[in-house]
């Protein structure tokens, strides 16, 4: 009994490899897995469920394998993929949660999400956020030729770039303005009244114990797919982060 995670997958055209090995752990890990989920950044980016790409139907196509050899697929929206609808999700017969999600693992309630909004102290990023995520304002972008869309996805990514690209100019405040603000972690599981938390977003795979309202945490943070895969495994005896090399 083997329940997945992953996220920041970030699957482009540009970069075939982690698609071959993403659509390679579908066929040989997910398929067997007791459930799979895929907490965001699914893609590179998302411009909406009428992308005819030939990523788009082949990662559907292998994900929906999964999905009819009976594991339930989960998805949560990312940064980058918040216009994914019910389409498409249909298409990979997976269903989608809110952000966050409470989920019962083994026992253990467990609060999953894609990240972000725990980045409270970049609140540049937090606006833009806010923005995208309006349903008014979605269904204001979606109402935009495909071409249209397209553009808007490349200037986004360019802007996200110049933005990554000040903050490392200073290395102290990357680090601040990049991770998780701990003062929002810590609330959100008093929020919640949890005691494990699983996200990814940062980038930064690691296991973090802390306290938080006077109890005992685990915050655990999934890795991203740009150099090699990263996959959390949870079994009722525990859990392990793992790193999948490329072939």
């Amino acid at each position: 009994m083997t329940t997945l995670f992953i996220s920041d997958l970030h699957l482009d055209a540009t970069r075939p490899a982690i698609t071959a090995l993403f659509l390679e752990f579908l066929r040989h890990q997910a398929i067997h897995a007791q459930a799979l989920y895929i907490l965001g950044d699914l893609f590179e980016a998302w411009v909406g469920d009428d992308d005819p790409s030939e990523l788009a139907a082949e990662v559907a196509a292998g994900i929906r394998a999964v999905s009819d050899a009976g594991v339930p697929v989960s998805f949560i929206r990312g940064n980058r993929d918040f216009l994914l609808g019910t389409d498409y999700a249909r298409r990979c017969g997976m269903r989608t949660l809110p952000d966050p999600a409470v989920v019962m693992l083994y026992g253990t309630p467990t609060l999953i999400g894609h990240g972000d909004a725990l980045c409270t102290s970049d609140t540049a990023y937090q606006a833009v956020r806010a923005q995208t995520r309006d349903p008014a304002w979605q269904a204001h972008m979606l109402a935009q030729p495909l071409a249209a869309r397209i553009a808007f996805a490349a200037q986004a990514r360019a802007a996200s770039a110049a933005h990554q690209g000040g903050l490392k100019a200073d290395n102290a405040r990357f680090e601040t303005l990049t991770d998780v603000t701990p003062a929002e972690v810590e609330a959100t599981f008093v929020r919640y009244g949890i005691d494990r938390m699983i996200h990814g977003h940062t980038h930064r795979p690691a296991v973090h114990e802390l306290t938080a309202g006077g109890r005992a945490c685990t915050r655990i943070v999934l890795g991203d797919w740009y150099e090699q895969g990263s996959v959390l495994r949870v079994t009722p005896e525990g859990f392990e982060l793992q790193a999948l090399p490329l072939a």
